[in-house]
């Protein structure tokens, strides 16, 4: 899944990216508040991991700013060193999904996250069974009737992503924008999505049929279950 941090302290933010990297999620960063406001009008993203106190400008704006677009779901969680019982109010009456006060641990803004995707997608746990497949978001692996399949982390993110988004068809410039990253930096006539789809479908049909994996002529794939 695609992460954007707004955070001005760089050490920080360093951190939470080489531990959620390490986790499987593709990961940018915006300092302040104009070149978080560039991206988030440009790219959608799976979480946005949000600053209060930025440079140029409040949180909270960028915020409000994020909830006038139509039809986003990003998840926010604000993470501050304000620890006002009102401020984490305001944050969430604004459209955050969670707040964390600093000092946080990282392994509890993983837990929260995995909270927040489970609730998203109405999952009761991080295992979605699809047909004879199991895919466990935690471990980010994927299994046939237990046996593991060795996945690259690129295909485990374009089979998590179609899974997640169920029954819709979801297009080739989106699917590289939530598994790769910043839209602008891809070759949009670059055929690398429909190479790693490929791969992906070949070695779950080792294993059985996959007519629920279809593709969408000219627009992109869809998983039905």
């Amino acid at each position: 899944m695609k992460i954007l941090i707004v955070e001005d302290e760089k050490t920080l933010a360093l951190e939470m990216a080489e531990f959620l990297g390490k986790e499987g999620y593709t990961i940018e960063h915006a300092w302040k508040k104009s070149s978080a406001e560039e991206k988030i009008f440009i790219n959608s993203y799976d979480f946005i991991l949000l600053d209060l106190g930025l440079p140029g400008g409040d949180g909270f704006e960028l915020l409000h700013q994020l909830k006038q677009i139509g039809g986003r779901e990003d998840a926010v969680i604000i993470l501050t060193a304000r620890g006002d019982v009102d401020d984490r109010i305001k944050g969430l009456e604004a459209g955050a999904d969670d707040y964390l006060a600093k000092p946080f641990s990282l392994t509890e803004l993983l837990a929260r996250m995995h909270a927040i995707t489970r609730r998203k997608h109405k999952l009761e746990m991080n295992e979605i069974n699809i047909h004879q497949f199991t895919l466990d978001i935690k471990n980010h692996s994927v299994c046939f009737n237990s046996e593991k399949i060795n996945l690259t982390n690129k295909e485990f993110e374009i089979f998590n992503y179609l899974v997640l988004n169920k029954n819709r068809v979801i297009s080739r410039v989106n699917l590289t924008e939530h598994v790769w990253g910043d839209i602008l930096e891809i070759n949009s006539d670059s055929n690398f999505v429909d190479v790693h789809v490929k791969n992906l479908r070949k070695k779950l049909s080792v294993h059985a049929p996959i007519d629920w994996f279809e593709t969408v002529r000219s627009i992109g794939y869809k998983i039905k279950f």
